[in-house]
């Protein structure tokens, strides 16, 4: 039985820059030792032979959307059911994992029984395949400390969590917006520690363009974004690291840095975290940004049955 269960979904590897930073990222999962497994999900070309090269298992069933584009209720199923790990890790494809991973898992599993973890990424431009033999992590801390830049807290690009969290998940796009700040507003909403581990866990995004999306479009301009911010719930689901009530010192979970953006957000978000009610999340919502409310309640009106 593995103690961490590491499952993506990559992106087709026929363009050569998404091919070979997805084996980058793979290889450094591989780094981490006999304690981490790895799956790959999904029927994208080039999965099979990338797996197969690398030793890596290959689910290929995964059920799909109308656009034919994998759905994270079937990928976090797929691992759930074919995976041993006592711990879970989503991850994007395109992001590498270095030596302190195992040890951070090990370290919040010990202080806590339900968690997320998530947290910034670094990130990077890498053009070549890197080279893991010794000392393939002091090279790639030199480039980090010298060309990386910390990405600002928006998305996510990685969950971690123990097997019994997040055995419901709705039918979410993969690699469209709105799914991954649903992680944390569910997290949340649950009362598990939100954990926000960028001080002790460096994850390192290679950076790349949108070629591999429909028309080059960012994730977050596709219909399918909007899906995915509908079926999470509508708009005030979406939570960003700014939500994690905890964060991971030197191996330690503490509480958040408080201030008065925190402050605010979390009486913002009381409504939704503690009393569960959607209703007063939208009215708390109008109090804090009407005018963005009053722009929602037009866009509503204007789409509503029989409306130009």
């Amino acid at each position: 039985m593995a103690f961490l269960t590491i499952f993506t979904a990559p992106k087709p590897f026929t363009n050569p820059h998404i091919a070979i930073i997805q084996r980058n990222a793979l290889q450094s999962w591989l780094q981490l030792g006999p304690e981490v497994e790895v799956l790959m999900i999904g029927q994208e070309v080039g999965m099979a032979e990338t797996a197969q090269e690398l030793g890596i298992a290959h689910i290929p069933d995964v059920k799909c959307n109308a656009s034919g584009t994998p759905l994270v209720s079937s990928i976090f199923e797929l691992a759930r059911s074919l995976g041993s790990g006592e711990n879970l890790l989503y991850i994007n494809a395109d992001i590498l994992l270095m030596p302190e991973t195992i040890p951070v898992v090990r370290a919040i599993a010990s202080q806590t029984d339900h968690f997320l973890v998530v947290g910034q990424r670094w990130d990077l431009d890498i053009r070549q395949p890197l080279a893991f033999g010794g000392g393939w992590e002091l090279r790639l801390e030199e480039k980090l400390s010298s060309a990386g830049h910390l990405h600002p807290r928006g998305g996510s690009d990685y969950f971690i969590f123990p097997r019994a969290c997040f055995q419901s998940v709705p039918d979410f796009a993969i690699g469209r917006a709105g799914w991954d700040n649903w992680m944390i507003y569910e997290a949340r909403r649950q009362g598990w520690k939100t954990i926000d581990a960028t001080t002790d866990l460096r994850v390192i995004h290679q950076d790349h363009d949108y070629s591999h999306l429909p028309n080059g479009q960012p994730h977050y301009r596709l219909p399918e974004t909007a899906e995915n911010v509908r079926l999470a719930g509508g708009p005030r689901t979406v939570f960003t690291l700014l939500d994690a009530n905890r964060r991971l010192v030197h191996g330690h979970v503490v509480r958040a840095e408080t201030g008065w953006k925190k402050f605010w957000r979390e009486v913002e978000i009381f409504p939704l975290v503690a009393l569960k009610s959607m209703p007063l999340a939208h009215f708390f919502y109008a109090i804090f940004h009407p005018m963005k409310a009053y722009r929602e309640f037009r866009a509503w009106l204007r789409k509503r049955p029989g409306k130009p």
